[in-house]
């Protein structure tokens, strides 16, 4: 079991630092706006609550897909109270047991309180990076993801990983762990906005 709330609350802390002139800003997923980054996270958020509940319905069953809609007028609050919901729902030891589903994809609910850290801290370093934010991942967290973002090499499994992470990004020996995390899930630790 692992204590999301360091990653939580870190996250909220950029979503309060998003300006709304940066809401149609690049992100570091290719394609992908600040805005379009946040109706993911507000999306996500609602799943992975969901998943540590084993609650199956919409919001679990649904793969996720790009939203380019309009935020709702709230989303700094809502967003905020969600990934504190998430952060909450894994703390029942519960959660880490047994099977669920997030994102249409039954997993086992310790995999999924892994999944659901990862998809937190990638998408809030995604976020600060792309709104100019500090973004610093506690050690320990980072070290955490690195089961989900390292590829096996098994073709199930690299079949499995197209879709959620583009190709390793090479990162010098001797990066922080975070930044190893982040070159293996295929993003360049060293993106920058423009």
């Amino acid at each position: 079991m692992i204590d999301l709330r360091p990653a939580t609350a870190l996250v909220g802390s950029v979503v309060d630092g998003v300006r709304d002139d940066q809401l149609d800003d690049p992100t570091p997923c290719q394609g992908t706006s600040v805005r379009e980054l946040l109706n993911h996270l507000l999306g996500l958020t609602i799943a992975f609550r969901d998943a540590a509940g084993k609650v199956e319905g919409p919001s679990t069953s649904t793969p996720p897909a790009k939203v380019s809609t309009q935020l709702p007028d709230d989303w700094r609050e809502r967003l905020r109270r969600q990934l504190d919901e998430v952060a909450q729902a894994f703390d029942d030891p519960e959660a880490w047991h047994g099977m669920t589903m997030a994102g249409g994809v039954r997993l086992p609910g310790d995999v999924a309180g892994l999944v659901a850290l990862n998809e937190v801290q990638m998408h809030g370093w995604d976020l600060a990076r792309a709104t100019g934010q500090r973004y610093e991942v506690d050690d320990e967290l980072a070290e955490a993801v690195l089961p989900i973002v390292t590829p096996t090499g098994d073709s199930a499994d690299d079949a499995a990983r197209e879709g959620m992470f583009g190709p390793p990004v090479d990162v010098p020996e001797g990066a922080p762990i975070f930044d190893r995390a982040l070159g293996l899930a295929g993003r360049d630790p060293n993106w920058t906005r423009g």
